[in-house]
């Protein structure tokens, strides 16, 4: 089993020369398989390797036992270890999660602070192809789509799996042929939770009617991933063609295949850090149709309007009674320094993009301030002409509501001479062979 470790640990390039690794080590067949293989190949990566155990609190006697079990052979293996406990049971029942599910955070939680301490080490799990089977079963229970059908990987960050090639049997034998011991949880033969459910009633049924099984299982995952992958990285490309500053075009979005959709939606929803599921993507997908928009929990919302899909809830939105003297924001410079800065002979030349955020200094007067709108405030396009109200404008050019009040604009009493992402209002316009001071804003 050493041999075929080393081969998956080379072939996902799972580890370097001169890594730390912290194998996460719970008494049983796997973990201690695990630390004894990677120990057996510590000389020849030069490797660095510790253990830390996770005592849940659960099983009570029995679970002190395994961490004394895990104690002791660290002891006698020369491998530092160390030991986090926590009361799931207490926890799981004040946050409202599983017991599967807080114990999993938790341990993962103690394992990366555990890494931390010791500079970023890579956390070794002794997940097996018996697991993957497991994973991937469940999640077609679920009714998961490709990413969950893709099973367990390698590696995701720092989390390596070396022993995802091995079966449970490869495994025990090991220990057997390297007279390892190792504790066993009693729990894994109750099937009130729902992995043993899986793995004591129906697997024995599936490797009757297959004995390759996880073999069979592995290969699919394999593809599933591979498709996950390519749809992951297809979807982020077309995203980019679609994003506005204020969100993501809906039409645009609509044009593409229904499975780089789904991954498109996926990757805007977890670029904003909101809650997703499979169900929030559907919705969103309608909303993006008919307009609307959809509660993703947590505060967030995505929201589909003025043609633009967008999530909203997570930005703090800032004083709305912000003000401020003008010189107190902007950088004022001669019209000769505004010239050179931009290499250029003339204001003629100057592009007038960047024309838009300088304002000439000889039209501020005591009452200009840099605030947020108010009722009332009006701006005039520089190109036409025309006086339209704050609100109107923003309508015009699909500046999102959630965001229309942390906008920054510089006033004159009412009249508007600049808006934050906008530019300079006809007023507020650099005049052919102007060669005062000018404030540069932004």
């Amino acid at each position: 089993m050493r041999d075929k470790v080393l081969s998956f640990i080379r072939e996902h390039d799972l580890l370097h020369k001169g890594d730390s690794v912290i194998v996460a080590l719970s008494g049983g067949a796997d973990s201690v398989s695990l630390l004894h293989v990677l120990l057996s190949i510590r000389e020849l990566y030069d490797l660095n390797i510790s253990a830390a155990h996770f005592n849940h609190m659960i099983r009570g006697e029995e679970a002190d036992r395994d961490e004394r079990f895990c104690c002791e052979l660290c002891g006698r293996l020369g491998v530092t270890l160390h030991t986090a406990r926590e009361d799931v049971p207490a926890i799981a029942a004040m946050s409202g999660e599983s017991l599967e599910l807080c114990g999993r955070r938790l341990r993962y939680e103690a394992l990366e602070r555990a890494a931390g301490e010791l500079g970023g080490a890579k956390i070794a799990t002794a997940h097996n192809l018996s697991d993957n089977t497991e994973t991937v079963l469940m999640n077609l229970v679920r009714g998961s789509g490709i990413a969950g059908l893709s099973g367990i990987p390698p590696v995701r960050g720092n989390i390596i799996r070396p022993l995802l090639s091995c079966s449970r049997e490869e495994i025990e034998a090991y220990c057997a042929e390297n007279g390892l011991s190792y504790v066993t949880d009693s729990t894994n033969l109750d099937d009130e939770y729902t992995r043993n459910k899986l793995r004591l009633n129906i697997l024995p049924l599936l490797r009757e009617m297959n004995p390759s099984l996880d073999e069979g299982v592995q290969r699919m995952a394999s593809v599933m991933r591979d498709a996950d992958g390519y749809l992951d990285k297809i979807s982020i490309e077309k995203l980019k063609r679609c994003k506005t500053e204020y969100g993501y075009i809906c039409a645009e979005l609509l044009k593409l295949d229904k499975a780089v959709l789904t991954y498109a939606v996926k990757n805007v929803v977890e670029e904003a850090e909101a809650p997703l599921d499979s169900l929030h993507i559907g919705l969103i997908i309608d909303a993006m149709r008919t307009g609307g928009s959809v509660d993703l929990g947590k505060g967030r919302r995505a929201v589909c309007a003025q043609g633009t899909l967008r999530i909203t809830g997570g930005e703090a939105a800032d004083d709305s009674g912000f003000c401020v003297p003008i010189g107190d924001f902007c950088a004022r410079v001669s019209m000769d320094e505004l010239l050179a800065s931009h290499g250029a002979g003339d204001s003629k030349k100057i592009n007038k993009k960047f024309l838009l955020n300088c304002i000439p200094c000889d039209i501020i007067t005591d009452d200009t301030a840099v605030r947020h709108r108010r009722a009332g405030d009006t701006f005039t396009d520089p190109r036409r002409g025309v006086t339209k109200t704050l609100k109107k404008l923003f309508n015009e050019l699909k500046i999102p509501r959630e965001k229309r009040d942390n906008l920054i604009v510089i006033a004159d009493g009412s009249t508007v001479l600049w808006i934050q992402g906008t530019g300079t209002s006809k007023q507020a316009q650099i005049p052919e062979g102007y060669d005062g001071d000018v404030f540069v804003v932004g």
